[in-house]
């Protein structure tokens, strides 16, 4: 069964930010990860704390988990947490 990545972020750095997207999305193929939905966030209910969503599909939960504690992707935490404000959540 298939399990996603999904981060609420808002930008804090733009160039911090693209760096870390060229490079954590080399990271995500890796893992046989992608990209379903990327962009700005309109709340049809409640409030809103981030700006924009990421939904990141992998083959299973496994390979999420993989992903995200892969040594590759941990190097760019640092780079990440320059470029955005965000919250990741593993759902499946």
């Amino acid at each position: 069964m298939s399990a996603y990545i999904v981060v609420d972020m808002t930008p804090v750095n733009a160039e911090r930010l693209q760096e870390y997207g060229a490079a954590a999305a080399a990271t995500i193929a890796r893992y046989d990860g992608e990209f379903i939905v990327k962009g700005a966030i309109e709340p049809l209910n409640g409030g809103r704390h981030h700006q924009s969503k990421v939904i990141i599909q992998f083959p299973d939960r496994e390979a999420a988990l993989n992903w995200y504690r892969s040594d590759d992707y941990q190097a760019l935490v640092p780079l990440r947490d320059r470029g955005m404000d965000a919250t990741f959540h593993l759902v499946g």
